[in-house]
């Protein structure tokens, strides 16, 4: 506090010279600090945050897209952050156990990665669900990584338009596999089914990677998979990809045409990933993150790990991420209920 030299103020007490001011001040202070020690959320404004580390939390098992976008982000959140922010695995129930337990944690430094199943499909498979979406507060939008509509390589089809018509000549007989009911896999084939009008049989597995094996060997005849688990399979010639559901064409496989471009305008099926935080936390703390993960996605590493398995950055705003979630939620419940999806 800057008092300018005169006779009074270096011949005054100093509480006197304060005068009421400097003295409320103390006392504003004194009361803040006791209350602080009994109420911890009180003192929370004026105390810098992150005050440890951070807790990343992803619903799913390690390996796949959802890692590599926690991960990287992680990775540059704790270079900007002042603390670091580490990634904790929690698969199980489709993510429900993950929502579950994010949505009460109260220490402030808890979050978790938002997902297309946990958040756009799982309030409408589920009867009940232990935790609703006013348990958190969107943050930002983090990554969409494209799903890749893929056949068998003996399947005798090159393009959509040949995979359409050779459904169509043998109803029934064609199946597509996924990684589980309301898998991002499930909903993407089902909402091309529905845009071309035809059908195919839906075979669930318990996860990418049992569901991958049948689809090499031919069990299954073709599948939408996340483009990060199956580029190098397309460019080892082991499945055939005959569209992508990207808005533009890969640069990984710039051959591939769109499904929009095959005949079904508009038409895009992503995954997509963004972070959320419990309700209890602060606004100004979103904010915060909010600003700090646009940077961390945009950033040239974070840049390169995401583009190197066809994924997009996105960031942006706490509000655009909730308007989001929003139009994704009202868009999947349409196809989960034509659909007649139910959880395993």
């Amino acid at each position: 506090m800057n008092h300018p030299v005169t006779p009074s103020f270096i011949d005054s007490h100093p509480f006197r010279a304060a005068a009421p001011n400097r003295r409320r001040q103390l006392l504003i202070a004194g009361g803040a600090a006791g209350l602080g020690g009994l109420l911890p959320g009180l003192a929370s404004a004026d105390t810098a945050w992150p005050a440890k580390s951070i807790r990343f939390v992803v619903p799913f098992a390690p390996g796949g897209s959802s890692e590599i976008v926690a991960r990287s982000t992680a990775v540059e959140l704790s270079k900007t952050l002042g603390q670091s922010v580490y990634v904790d695995n929690k698969p199980g129930a489709a993510g429900n156990i993950a929502m579950s337990e994010v949505a009460r944690a109260e220490d402030l430094h808890t979050l978790i990665l938002g997902h297309i199943g946990t958040l756009a499909v799982n309030p409408y498979i589920f009867d009940k669900l232990p935790w609703a979406l006013k348990d958190f507060k969107p943050v930002s939008l983090l990554a969409k990584v494209p799903s890749l509509y893929v056949v068998n390589a003996d399947l005798p089809v090159k393009n959509l338009k040949e995979l359409i018509a050779h459904a169509k000549r043998n109803p029934g007989k064609l199946s597509y596999g996924s990684a589980g009911n309301g898998s991002a896999g499930h909903l993407a084939f089902e909402y091309f089914k529905m845009a071309a009008e035809v059908f195919m049989l839906h075979v669930p597995y318990k996860g990418t990677g049992p569901m991958l094996t049948d689809l090499l060997a031919g069990r299954v005849d073709a599948s939408a998979i996340g483009a990060a688990a199956i580029i190098p399979f397309i460019k080892s010639g082991k499945v055939r990809c005959v569209a992508t559901g990207s808005a533009q064409r890969l640069p990984q496989l710039p051959d591939v045409p769109t499904v929009a471009e095959q005949g079904f305008p508009g038409f895009e099926m992503t995954q997509w990933y963004g972070m959320l935080a419990p309700a209890n936390m602060p606004q100004a703390n979103i904010d915060k993150l909010a600003a700090e993960t646009m940077k961390a996605v945009k950033a040239p590493e974070s840049q390169r790990r995401l583009t190197g398995d066809a994924a997009e950055a996105i960031g942006g705003t706490p509000q655009q991420f909730a308007q989001f979630i929003a139009a994704e939620q009202a868009r999947w419940q349409k196809v989960i209920a034509r659909a007649q999806i139910k959880p395993d």
